[in-house]
Protein backbone atom coordinates (compact mmCIF):
# COMPACT_ATOMS: atom_id res chain seq x y z
CA UNK A 1 0.00 0.00 0.00
CA UNK A 2 1.40 3.38 -1.05
CA UNK A 3 2.19 5.65 1.87
CA UNK A 4 0.14 8.84 2.17
CA UNK A 5 2.31 11.97 1.60
CA UNK A 6 2.92 13.95 4.79
CA UNK A 7 1.35 17.11 3.37
CA UNK A 8 -2.02 15.31 3.27
CA UNK A 9 -1.76 13.96 6.80
CA UNK A 10 -4.89 14.43 8.92
CA UNK A 11 -6.95 15.29 5.84
CA UNK A 12 -10.29 13.49 5.79
CA UNK A 13 -10.42 13.05 2.01
CA UNK A 14 -8.14 11.22 -0.39
CA UNK A 15 -5.28 13.32 -1.83
CA UNK A 16 -6.51 12.76 -5.40
CA UNK A 17 -9.89 14.29 -4.52
CA UNK A 18 -8.23 17.26 -2.82
CA UNK A 19 -5.96 17.98 -5.79
CA UNK A 20 -8.87 17.57 -8.21
CA UNK A 21 -10.93 20.18 -6.34
CA UNK A 22 -7.97 22.56 -6.05
CA UNK A 23 -7.15 22.23 -9.74
CA UNK A 24 -10.76 22.82 -10.82
CA UNK A 25 -10.98 25.95 -8.73
CA UNK A 26 -7.66 27.36 -9.96
CA UNK A 27 -8.12 26.37 -13.60
CA UNK A 28 -11.72 27.39 -14.27
CA UNK A 29 -13.84 30.44 -13.42
CA UNK A 30 -15.68 28.65 -10.62
CA UNK A 31 -16.81 29.56 -7.13
CA UNK A 32 -16.24 27.27 -4.16
CA UNK A 33 -19.91 26.31 -4.26
CA UNK A 34 -19.55 25.41 -7.95
CA UNK A 35 -16.71 23.03 -7.09
CA UNK A 36 -18.78 21.61 -4.23
CA UNK A 37 -21.58 20.81 -6.68
CA UNK A 38 -19.21 19.22 -9.22
CA UNK A 39 -17.81 16.95 -6.53
CA UNK A 40 -21.34 16.07 -5.36
CA UNK A 41 -22.15 14.91 -8.92
CA UNK A 42 -19.30 12.43 -8.52
CA UNK A 43 -20.55 11.18 -5.20
CA UNK A 44 -18.19 13.20 -3.00
CA UNK A 45 -19.89 15.25 -0.28
CA UNK A 46 -17.69 18.12 0.89
CA UNK A 47 -18.53 21.60 2.17
CA UNK A 48 -17.41 24.66 0.20
CA UNK A 49 -15.54 25.98 3.26
CA UNK A 50 -13.42 22.82 3.24
CA UNK A 51 -12.57 23.41 -0.41
CA UNK A 52 -11.54 26.96 0.53
CA UNK A 53 -9.14 25.54 3.14
CA UNK A 54 -7.69 23.15 0.58
CA UNK A 55 -7.03 25.99 -1.89
CA UNK A 56 -5.44 28.15 0.81
CA UNK A 57 -3.11 25.31 1.78
CA UNK A 58 -2.24 23.71 -1.54
CA UNK A 59 -2.30 26.60 -4.06
CA UNK A 60 0.93 28.23 -2.74
CA UNK A 61 2.48 24.78 -2.34
CA UNK A 62 1.77 24.01 -5.99
CA UNK A 63 3.62 27.14 -7.10
CA UNK A 64 6.56 26.36 -4.79
CA UNK A 65 6.91 22.84 -6.15
CA UNK A 66 6.40 23.91 -9.76
CA UNK A 67 9.05 26.64 -9.91
CA UNK A 68 12.13 24.35 -10.18
CA UNK A 69 10.62 22.77 -13.32
CA UNK A 70 10.00 25.99 -15.27
CA UNK A 71 11.76 26.70 -18.55
CA UNK A 72 14.03 29.76 -18.72
CA UNK A 73 12.31 32.93 -19.93
CA UNK A 74 13.84 35.26 -22.50
CA UNK A 75 15.48 38.65 -21.95
CA UNK A 76 12.74 40.90 -23.33
CA UNK A 77 10.41 41.72 -20.42
CA UNK A 78 7.01 43.38 -20.12
CA UNK A 79 5.91 44.92 -16.81
CA UNK A 80 2.45 46.13 -15.83
CA UNK A 81 -0.10 46.02 -13.01
CA UNK A 82 -3.82 45.27 -12.79
CA UNK A 83 -6.45 45.75 -10.09
CA UNK A 84 -7.71 43.19 -7.58
CA UNK A 85 -10.44 43.93 -5.03
CA UNK A 86 -9.59 42.89 -1.45
CA UNK A 87 -11.76 43.70 1.58
CA UNK A 88 -13.74 46.20 -0.50
CA UNK A 89 -10.72 48.19 -1.65
CA UNK A 90 -8.51 48.01 -4.71
CA UNK A 91 -5.08 46.40 -4.49
CA UNK A 92 -2.51 46.09 -7.27
CA UNK A 93 -1.29 42.89 -8.89
CA UNK A 94 2.10 43.63 -10.45
CA UNK A 95 3.08 41.16 -13.16
CA UNK A 96 6.00 40.62 -15.52
CA UNK A 97 6.07 38.40 -18.61
CA UNK A 98 8.54 37.97 -21.46
CA UNK A 99 7.98 38.75 -25.14
CA UNK A 100 6.61 35.23 -25.75
CA UNK A 101 4.03 35.57 -22.97
CA UNK A 102 5.79 33.38 -20.39
CA UNK A 103 5.17 34.52 -16.82
CA UNK A 104 8.31 35.83 -15.14
CA UNK A 105 6.99 37.02 -11.76
CA UNK A 106 4.06 38.65 -9.98
CA UNK A 107 3.49 40.53 -6.75
CA UNK A 108 0.32 41.65 -4.97
CA UNK A 109 0.58 45.01 -3.22
CA UNK A 110 -1.82 47.09 -1.18
CA UNK A 111 -0.29 50.25 -2.65
CA UNK A 112 0.84 51.41 -6.07
CA UNK A 113 4.23 52.90 -5.31
CA UNK A 114 7.95 52.77 -6.02
CA UNK A 115 8.70 50.07 -3.45
CA UNK A 116 6.08 47.70 -4.86
CA UNK A 117 7.49 48.16 -8.37
CA UNK A 118 11.05 47.46 -7.21
CA UNK A 119 9.90 44.40 -5.30
CA UNK A 120 8.41 42.91 -8.48
CA UNK A 121 11.78 43.09 -10.24
CA UNK A 122 13.71 41.89 -7.17
CA UNK A 123 11.47 38.83 -6.99
CA UNK A 124 11.91 38.20 -10.71
CA UNK A 125 15.71 38.36 -10.57
CA UNK A 126 15.88 36.14 -7.49
CA UNK A 127 15.03 33.04 -9.55
CA UNK A 128 17.68 31.39 -11.69
CA UNK A 129 15.22 30.68 -14.51
CA UNK A 130 15.13 34.39 -15.39
CA UNK A 131 18.28 35.82 -17.04
CA UNK A 132 19.12 39.49 -16.79
CA UNK A 133 16.74 41.47 -19.01
CA UNK A 134 18.00 43.10 -22.20
CA UNK A 135 14.97 45.41 -22.38
CA UNK A 136 12.02 46.11 -20.08
CA UNK A 137 8.85 47.47 -21.63
CA UNK A 138 6.33 49.27 -19.40
CA UNK A 139 3.62 51.88 -19.64
CA UNK A 140 4.28 55.51 -18.73
CA UNK A 141 3.68 55.07 -14.98
CA UNK A 142 6.23 57.18 -13.06
CA UNK A 143 7.03 54.36 -10.64
CA UNK A 144 8.71 52.39 -13.45
CA UNK A 145 10.62 55.48 -14.55
CA UNK A 146 12.16 55.65 -11.06
CA UNK A 147 12.39 51.98 -10.08
CA UNK A 148 14.39 50.67 -13.03
CA UNK A 149 17.19 53.32 -12.84
CA UNK A 150 17.42 52.77 -9.06
CA UNK A 151 17.83 49.03 -9.50
CA UNK A 152 20.45 49.67 -12.18
CA UNK A 153 22.41 51.86 -9.78
CA UNK A 154 22.41 49.09 -7.19
CA UNK A 155 23.57 46.55 -9.78
CA UNK A 156 20.48 44.36 -9.57
CA UNK A 157 19.55 45.21 -13.18
CA UNK A 158 22.38 45.55 -15.70
CA UNK A 159 23.28 49.05 -16.82
CA UNK A 160 22.93 48.03 -20.48
CA UNK A 161 19.28 47.10 -19.97
CA UNK A 162 16.99 49.49 -21.87
CA UNK A 163 13.77 50.78 -20.37
CA UNK A 164 11.19 51.18 -23.13
CA UNK A 165 8.07 53.05 -21.88
CA UNK A 166 5.86 52.37 -24.90
CA UNK A 167 2.22 51.55 -24.20
CA UNK A 168 1.34 49.53 -27.31
CA UNK A 169 4.26 47.11 -26.78
CA UNK A 170 2.39 45.92 -23.70
CA UNK A 171 -0.63 44.54 -25.57
CA UNK A 172 0.58 41.00 -24.91
CA UNK A 173 0.56 41.79 -21.20
CA UNK A 174 -3.03 43.05 -21.33
CA UNK A 175 -4.07 39.77 -22.93
CA UNK A 176 -2.23 37.79 -20.28
CA UNK A 177 -3.90 39.73 -17.46
CA UNK A 178 -7.29 38.51 -18.66
CA UNK A 179 -6.64 34.86 -17.83
CA UNK A 180 -6.01 35.80 -14.19
CA UNK A 181 -8.77 38.41 -13.98
CA UNK A 182 -11.40 35.92 -15.21
CA UNK A 183 -10.74 33.76 -12.17
CA UNK A 184 -10.53 36.73 -9.82
CA UNK A 185 -13.86 38.04 -11.12
CA UNK A 186 -15.50 34.64 -10.50
CA UNK A 187 -14.33 35.03 -6.92
CA UNK A 188 -16.00 38.51 -6.89
CA UNK A 189 -13.90 39.81 -3.99
CA UNK A 190 -11.32 38.54 -1.52
CA UNK A 191 -12.01 39.01 2.18
CA UNK A 192 -8.39 39.09 3.35
CA UNK A 193 -5.11 40.13 1.77
CA UNK A 194 -3.30 36.94 2.75
CA UNK A 195 -6.05 34.77 1.27
CA UNK A 196 -5.94 36.81 -1.95
CA UNK A 197 -2.17 36.36 -2.23
CA UNK A 198 -2.30 32.59 -1.65
CA UNK A 199 -5.11 32.09 -4.14
CA UNK A 200 -3.42 34.21 -6.82
CA UNK A 201 -0.26 32.13 -6.39
CA UNK A 202 -2.35 29.13 -7.41
CA UNK A 203 -3.95 30.97 -10.34
CA UNK A 204 -0.52 31.93 -11.63
CA UNK A 205 0.90 28.42 -11.17
CA UNK A 206 -1.87 26.81 -13.22
CA UNK A 207 -1.61 29.60 -15.80
CA UNK A 208 2.12 28.88 -16.23
CA UNK A 209 1.33 25.20 -16.63
CA UNK A 210 -1.28 25.91 -19.31
CA UNK A 211 1.11 28.20 -21.20
CA UNK A 212 3.61 25.34 -21.54
CA UNK A 213 6.24 26.87 -19.26
CA UNK A 214 7.03 23.57 -17.54
CA UNK A 215 9.73 21.35 -19.04
CA UNK A 216 8.43 18.31 -20.94
CA UNK A 217 4.77 19.25 -20.40
CA UNK A 218 2.87 20.83 -23.31
CA UNK A 219 0.32 23.50 -22.53
CA UNK A 220 -2.48 21.54 -24.23
CA UNK A 221 -1.56 18.14 -22.75
CA UNK A 222 -4.06 17.92 -19.90
CA UNK A 223 -3.14 14.32 -19.08
CA UNK A 224 0.53 15.14 -18.51
CA UNK A 225 -0.41 18.23 -16.52
CA UNK A 226 -2.49 16.09 -14.16
CA UNK A 227 0.32 13.55 -13.93
CA UNK A 228 2.80 16.32 -13.11
CA UNK A 229 0.60 17.67 -10.31
CA UNK A 230 0.32 14.19 -8.81
CA UNK A 231 4.07 13.71 -9.14
CA UNK A 232 4.84 17.04 -7.46
CA UNK A 233 2.72 16.01 -4.47
CA UNK A 234 4.11 12.48 -4.30
CA UNK A 235 1.01 10.67 -5.61
CA UNK A 236 2.25 9.27 -8.93
CA UNK A 237 3.01 5.56 -9.00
Amino acid sequence: MKRRPVIFKWRQFEPQIILCAVRWYLRFSLSYRDVQELLAERGVSVDHSTIWRWVERFAPELLFRLRPHLKPTNRSWRGDETYVRVKGRWCYLYRAIDSQGATIEFYLSESRDLEATKRLFRRALRHGAHPQPRVINTDLAPTYMSAIPELQRTGMIGRRCRHRPVQYWNNIMEQDHRAIKKRVNAKQSFRAFGAAWRTIEGYEAVHMLRKGQVRWVAGDDVHRQLLLMHTLFGLAA
